[in-house]
């Protein structure tokens, strides 16, 4: 058997176990390199680990210490908080709130799972008290975690934008998170009004109470723990400190004041931004020396926030792709490149990867799934008959929108998070959404972002 079709019947295992047994995909990946890598494509160890993302797992490992720090030192409570009171108690505006302020964590470097994990016990609670959709609140937040998730420093944007520059592709880092953005956006607006969003239009609520009760119950949730299975990844950190630590939680009752450590946390998030973005500075450093700065500043308290750093998540996104350079090196990416190429018209075959990415991530891992589907779509793409941002940008987000099936990380955590509702019809709401999603959404992808670079 030919080392290009081993490698592909280890890919197709690889992801068949993930799915089916609580095993990490990484750590099978690694497994698969150096059994296929060895044995089948000639590789030696050295070849192996000459794939092996350095850079990325620092990224990774940057970006998630510096927001379990954020996290620990109440400055995502802060930003919630805030975002709530701007509205003024407006029952229609609080679930765009949910949307962006999670859509604002994935963006500074928060993963997906993490930030639905902080949110969507905040958000189902509002749902429950004021009589909002749980549905329309809790994809909000789903949504809004993938609008955010392709920024340029985001462990979704930094993982695609590398993998284009590596390739040689034509890479545009905004165009992606843009187009992830509106696109979510564009889905949040049809949810709104098909959910029953114009009749919360008018009503209003004390912020006050209903924050501080909100924030309350996220933080029991948290502490508590959320045990969830598919994409191999930790829904999120715990909160740091004890549980029962006066100085480390909000309380219902008082108004919490704004320390200087977060005031700090707020500043070093820009300048995180500001030096990857505008100086061109490796996010990676910059963010572990930002998370280090302010680690100083509370030792004590931040002692915990290393075990807090996504581990599951490095690994699965560092044994993924290191079995992608066996893929390379054993020829199957050009393989599967010049099969689907057979097919002759470009966008046919950008909207069957597109299926492909979407209809593998409501079940595996989205991270992963992105990765693979964008290598495949190299050897086409590199022919420039068709927009390489076009088809990065679709498969980019239809790897992602998936993530509302109720067997990912992110809608397990929507379904775990809900409250007063018959937790069998709810999932099978969020089962009904997930099959219209993963019916459409790659076609919309592939017609709004692929089609007009066709055309």
């Amino acid at each position: 058997m030919s080392p290009e079709i081993v490698t592909i019947i280890a890919l197709v295992v690889i992801f068949a176990i993930a799915t089916f047994l609580p095993i990490n995909m990484g750590a099978l990946a690694f497994v698969a390199a150096f059994v296929v890598g060895t044995l089948s494509v000639g590789l030696d160890t050295d070849e192996i680990i000459g794939g092996f993302p350095a850079g990325l797992v620092l990224t990774l490992i940057g970006v998630t210490y510096l927001f379990a720090i954020a996290q620990n030192n109440g400055t995502v409570d802060l930003l919630v908080r805030g975002a709530v009171r701007m509205v003024g108690g407006h029952v229609a505006a609080i679930p765009w709130i949910m949307f962006f302020v999670t859509a604002v964590l994935t963006a500074i470097g928060a993963l997906s799972p993490a930030a639905v994990a902080i949110i969507a016990p905040i958000a189902l609670t509002f749902a429950a008290r004021h009589g909002i959709s749980p549905l329309l609140m809790g994809m909000m937040v789903i949504h809004g975690a993938q609008g955010g998730g392709f920024s340029p420093i985001s462990v979704y944007g930094v993982t695609v934008n590398t993998i284009v520059e590596d390739e040689g592709l034509p890479s545009s880092p905004l165009a992606v998170f843009l187009g992830a953005l509106f696109f979510n956006i564009a889905i949040a607006v049809v949810l709104f009004f098909v959910l029953g969003g114009r009749k919360l239009i008018g009503r209003k609520v004390d912020t006050h109470a209903d924050t501080a009760a909100a924030t309350t119950t996220a933080a029991a949730a948290q502490a508590h723990g959320t045990e969830v299975r598919g994409h191999g990844a930790a829904p999120g950190p715990a909160v740091g400190g004890d549980p029962a630590d006066d100085a480390d939680h909000v309380h219902p009752d008082r108004p919490e004041p704004v320390r200087f450590e977060q005031i700090l946390t707020l500043v070093g998030l820009v300048v995180v931004a500001v030096l990857a973005l505008a100086f061109d500075l490796d996010i990676g450093f910059v963010a572990i020396t930002v998370a280090v700065v302010l680690a100083l500043f509370s030792a004590k308290q931040h002692k915990g926030a290393v075990s807090q750093i996504s581990w599951s998540t490095v690994l699965l996104i560092a044994g993924v792709l290191t079995f992608v350079s066996v893929l390379e090196a054993a020829g199957t990416i050009d393989y599967v490149g010049d099969a689907v190429i057979g097919l002759g018209v470009p966008l046919v075959i950008a909207l069957l990867l597109a299926y492909i990415g979407g209809v593998v991530s409501a079940f595996a891992s989205s991270t992963a799934i992105i990765g693979v589907a964008i290598l495949l779509a190299v050897p086409f793409l590199e022919a420039g008959d068709i927009s390489a941002v076009g088809v990065v940008v679709a498969l980019s987000v239809a790897s992602t929108i998936v993530d509302v099936s109720p067997f990912s990380t992110n809608g397990a955590l929507v379904l775990a998070a809900a409250q007063d509702v018959d937790k069998d019809r709810f999932y099978k709401q969020i089962l009904g959404y997930a099959a219209i999603v993963v019916a459409a959404g790659p076609f919309l992808a592939w017609l709004v972002f692929v089609v007009p670079g066709w055309l």
